[in-house]
């Protein structure tokens, strides 16, 4: 799939956004007054920013409230209701921390709920794409929900809440690339499959050739390039995939992880750690892209 740098830079963002107003409405840091608003308005400003990146990648951004129409099929849709919803809980909670000085605790709770549906709402786009074997798993929310949390806990500087968690996201992106190099395989899509030719092999098959791809492409479908060519087709060397994993675990949980350990505490640990795993989020973003395989590639000769 083509890693376009909005959604990359939507998933991401937002879910930096989710992650801090989650642990904000439960209390983490417990903030009240001026102090308060100014952390509330640097989570909205990442969940809302991150949010409004999503529309650049639309052909028709002005048909961008469509989206919430077809919240019964749709998990785009689930998430644009969903995430609406939530901001206003989680402003509702701000409020009464910013002029009351403290939160409903029922409030809270419920609020911190949504903004994890929000991000499961986001994961569900992709993981319910049963022609992306790579992404149509359980693990695929699983990932998606523990980089929101794990770099909300580190935004709010709390070891002891951001180290289990990261070791968590670490042993499930683990899991999510174990089980994304086999689906493919093991989804059974050959070019056979994809040109409607399988039927008619059946039976055709010796035993010396048996298992070999019997079909294959002659002429590419169209000679010039296409929106299926273009958004559904794009290939990354092993090497540089393998190097991209590596460098992901390193900012995304390694690094923060060791500034988290140093005795010192504040902006000057915190500020890097955010930093470190805001990079390794979108570099596992990209191969998250990049590395999944449509099935169409198959009808192009494309894989």
């Amino acid at each position: 799939m083509h890693p376009a740098p909005s959604i990359i830079l939507f998933t991401v963002v937002s879910g930096l956004g989710f992650g801090l107003l989650f642990f904000l409405c439960l209390g983490f840091p417990a903030v009240s007054g001026w102090t308060a608003f100014v952390w509330f308005f640097a989570a909205y400003a990442l969940a809302v920013g991150g949010l409004a990146l999503s529309a650049f990648h639309l052909g028709q951004p002005r048909r961008a409230l469509r989206a919430f129409t077809q919240w019964r099929s749709s998990w785009l849709s689930r998430e644009a209701v969903l995430s609406v919803a939530t901001l206003c809980l989680c402003g509702l909670q701000a409020l009464l921390l910013i002029f009351r000085a403290d939160g409903h605790p029922l409030l809270g709770g419920l609020a911190a709920l949504f903004c994890l549906g929000s991000v499961f709402c986001t994961s569900m786009i992709y993981a319910s794409l049963r022609t992306v074997p790579r992404w149509n798993h359980p693990v695929t929310p699983l990932v998606f929900c523990l980089t929101s949390l794990g770099g909300g806990a580190i935004m709010t500087g709390v070891p002891v809440l951001a180290t289990p968690l990261l070791i968590l996201l670490t042993a499930a992106q683990l899991g999510a690339w174990w089980i994304g190099d086999r689906r493919f395989a093991d989804a059974g899509s050959t070019v056979e499959t994809a040109t409607g030719l399988a039927a008619a092999l059946v039976g055709t098959r010796t035993t010396a050739t048996a298992g070999a791809t019997r079909v294959r492409l002659l002429e590419p479908p169209h000679t010039g390039e296409s929106y299926l060519t273009r958004e559904m087709v794009f290939i990354v060397g092993r090497r540089h995939a393998t190097k991209l994993r590596i460098l992901s675990l390193v900012c995304l949980v390694i690094l923060p992880l060791c500034l988290l350990a140093l005795p010192a505490a504040g902006p000057e640990v915190t500020i890097p750690a955010v930093a470190a795993h805001a990079v390794g989020a979108i570099v596992s973003r990209w191969l998250f892209f990049a590395e999944a395989e449509h099935v169409v590639g198959l009808y192009y000769g494309r894989r």
